[in-house]
């Protein structure tokens, strides 16, 4: 398993759930990862198959930080072949709450970081990069309560179809994968009943497996996609499908 051999990528909240099982996916497939997180770095494995993932903490919301991580990459590589963006956040808040604090936070990290993630990363790469956002059904459909999200996603989902326009000239494949409910740790904290209700939801009768949606990302991360840009693959088990 080499679709990533020789190839350096950056997995933008790289840490857990979804982003970690990407770093670990690109990193069983040959890629030399750099996985960032606001958290800590502990308990990333460095070495994983033929890659390798190298952990790094930076609050990607804040500029200073997203630079720095690329200056560390450009001293360290040289290159970004891949950029994967994952890191977001979603908090419940129906319109009558929703505070200048929480619509600046969730567009802070969901769509400003994602804008500056990607202009840092096309300053790196050669043709043949590829950039892979992390959307959401919630784009698509109307969640009570998490309007502001669903807003996020929309925007990601946008900018997904404009940058493939943009950067088509330059080589650079840009699409997007939108996951419905997956089970990671985020969603463990959620009761049995809300669990069992979304499950009920989806046709394939269960939630996703953030390997699974990682397998979303590798495919379009690597070349057997080389003639997919602007494109979204949705990985809801048909929530939003049918």
């Amino acid at each position: 398993m080499t679709r990533l051999a020789s190839k350096i990528a950056l997995v933008v909240g790289g840490h857990g759930g979804i982003g970690g099982a990407v770093s670990q996916r690109f990193a069983q497939e040959g890629a030399q990862v750099y996985a960032t997180s606001r958290k800590g770095t502990d308990g990333v494995p460095e070495a994983i198959g033929d890659g390798s993932i190298r952990p790094l903490q930076a609050d990607v919301s804040n500029t200073a930080d997203l630079n720095r991580v690329f200056e560390q990459i450009k001293l360290e590589q040289g290159r970004i072949d891949v950029l994967v963006v994952n890191a977001g956040l979603s908090e419940y808040a129906p319109l009558e709450e929703i505070s200048e604090d929480h619509f600046d936070r969730t567009f802070g990290l969901n769509v400003r970081s994602l804008v500056f993630a990607a202009q840092g990363a096309t300053n790196l790469m050669q043709p043949g990069g590829t950039i892979v956002l992390i959307g959401s059904i919630a784009g698509d459909i109307g969640t009570k309560g998490y309007g502001v999200y669903g807003a996020t996603k929309a925007a990601v989902r946008s900018f997904t179809r404009t940058w493939a326009n943009e950067l088509a000239p330059k080589g650079i494949r840009v699409n997007v994968v939108s996951p419905g409910p997956t089970d990671t740790a985020m969603m463990a904290g959620a009761s049995k009943d809300v669990r069992d209700a979304l499950s009920s939801m989806i046709p394939l009768g269960r939630m996703g497996r953030p390997d699974e949606v990682a397998a979303a990302v590798l495919f379009l991360a690597s070349d057997e996609s080389s003639f997919t840009t602007g494109a979204e693959l949705v990985v809801d088990g048909g929530m939003a499908q049918v």
